[in-house]
């Protein structure tokens, strides 16, 4: 996956979370609503973090192709 196909899905899963996030205003979401908006805060994640391995791999004079993407688990474990 290349820099350009990970941003064009981090558009695509932010622009889903927002218009989650704005059709709910005041009243709260459902279960299913809720289920999803963690699904799309975790997939944007793996996606930023991909995004982050590739650019240093590329800054270190290393292959950003062979940047994988990490589980959910471990990238949503970091420390802001």
């Amino acid at each position: 996956m290349k820099d350009a196909d990970i941003i064009q899905q981090v558009s695509q899963l932010a622009d889903e979370e927002r218009e989650l996030r704005e059709r709910h205003v005041g009243e709260g979401l459902s279960p299913e609503e809720r289920e999803r908006l963690v699904f799309l805060e975790e997939q944007l994640d793996q996606c930023w973090d991909l995004l982050r391995q590739r650019r240093a791999r590329a800054a270190a004079g290393q292959n950003p192709d062979e940047a994988i993407p990490r589980p959910v688990a471990e990238v949503e474990s970091y420390e802001q």
